[in-house]
């Protein structure tokens, strides 16, 4: 059998995994980088609005508080690719990093595509064949006949009993309408999840998973926007807030609070606060929530009265609605006065002490209905995956079948915003990268 190690997949996990496996490799065998789609990289090139959130810079312990589920099972990924190994990786590899609010790491540039081809330049000087619009069918595999030997021998049930290896996949090439076979030592899956599946990520890994024995999770978009029952929201579309804060309860317990930015759209509420909401929302199974923002959350209720007070006090003998306008954007002018219940046309020293409590409390805790999340094709990433029970977190290799390895998104992994879920597609491919060549 050939020396090949083979990665599926092009995206972050799989080209860090072939990365990975082309240095530790040396002489000894050849990387091949198979991807269904006409380039490298073409969900990396849209994350973070198109800059790249590549990591975050905070403590490498603080990675683990913002991944949502199975955290311990990245402690050797984390711990051997943490995010500083990641930030010298890609200034090393000639693309210059910031950090900004939020320890979020980006390329200089902004731009990107300066990260894809940090990573292309790498496989290209590491001698990786990358075979684009090409589409693995699936993960050809044959009897473990040393595990079968071992098991016949001893008659101690062995913990992670690995009956079939890996040995190639058959891949079907666009451009010339053939499919092809190639052999394998090793086979590293990193096809993605479900979300934004116009860049090939169509769930093929969970596929190739399942018919090899694996079981997979529950699917559902995560990290994705909400749709809200409130229909004066739509009327704030486009508008951004930030430094306000967001809680959200279900069933009348409090599930998620934070700070940050958020945005209205056509159909509910998006943007970096939110999305993390989201996280929450989807992992608690929650189908309905009740979601509060607080507009001025630097000032306590006392503080804002006051703040509300002066600012009556200055304009007594104009309208309500105008005499609010430093208070807010534009586009929120109109819709404050309908959720306080106060005539807009009020002359201010008309408004009861009751009404200014009543609008002041809306300040604080602005309510909307949450009513479901949106589709994978908003979805930042998957929540669920391949079950990582089946999966050695010391190798990311399968403990069903030798040789097969499994890294990014296409596991049952995900985390907050702020470049966490990058990080796990980066360590994970790295480990399954390093963990491949061991066997040549």
């Amino acid at each position: 059998m050939s020396n090949n190690i083979i990665v599926a997949g092009g995206g972050a996990a799989g080209m860090m995994a072939a990365i990975a496996a082309a240095k530790s490799v040396g002489r000894r065998g050849k990387i091949i980088l198979i991807e269904k789609n006409e380039k490298l990289g073409k969900k990396l090139f849209i994350t973070g609005k198109g800059r790249c959130n590549v990591t975050n810079a905070c403590e490498t312990g603080e990675l683990f508080d913002n991944i949502t589920e199975h955290s311990k099972f990245l402690y050797s990924a984390i711990y051997g690719f943490d995010n500083g190994a990641v930030m010298n990786f890609f200034e090393e590899a000639g693309c210059k990093l910031k950090i900004e609010r939020g320890q979020r790491v980006f390329p200089v540039s902004d731009h990107s595509s300066d990260i894809i081809k940090a990573l292309e330049h790498e496989l290209g000087k590491l001698g990786v064949e990358v075979l684009l619009n090409s589409e693995v069918k699936r993960i050809r595999l044959a009897d473990c006949d040393e595990n079968l030997e071992a098991d016949k021998a001893s008659k101690v049930k062995l913990k992670s009993k690995q009956d079939k290896k890996a040995v190639g996949v058959e891949y079907f090439d666009r451009s010339s309408k053939k499919t092809h076979v190639i052999d394998a030592k090793g086979v590293i899956v990193a096809t993605g999840g479900m979300s934004y599946a116009s860049t090939g990520s169509t769930g093929d890994g969970y596929r190739f998973a399942e018919s090899c024995g694996h079981k997979i999770t529950e699917l559902s978009p995560a990290l994705v926007p909400f749709s809200v029952s409130e229909e004066w929201c739509y009327e704030l579309q486009g508008l951004s807030l930030k430094n306000v804060q967001a809680v959200v309860e279900a069933e009348g317990k409090e599930i998620f609070s934070d700070f940050g930015e958020m945005l209205f759209t056509h159909y509910g509420v998006s943007g970096p606060l939110i999305l993390s909401v989201s996280s929450y929302f989807v992992h608690k199974g929650c189908k309905k929530a009740k979601l509060y923002i607080d507009l001025k959350p630097a000032l306590t209720v006392e503080q804002l009265d006051r703040r509300v007070l002066r600012e009556f006090d200055d304009n007594k003998n104009k309208q309500f609605k105008n005499a609010i306008t430093s208070l807010f954007p534009a586009k929120l002018l109109p819709i404050m006065p309908r959720l306080s219940g106060i005539n807009p046309d009020k002359k201010v020293n008309e408004i009861t002490k009751e009404e200014r409590e009543r609008f002041v409390r809306v300040i604080k805790r602005m309510e909307l209905t949450i009513t479901g999340v949106r589709g994978y094709d908003e979805a930042i990433v998957t929540k669920g995956g391949v079950d990582v029970k089946g999966i050695n977190p010391s190798t990311m290799e399968s403990k069903l079948v030798k040789g097969l390895y499994f890294a990014g998104e296409v596991l049952d992994l995900d985390a907050l915003t702020g470049g966490f879920n990058l990080q796990i597609a980066w360590s994970t491919g790295h480990l399954a990268g390093e963990s491949v060549v061991e066997g040549i």
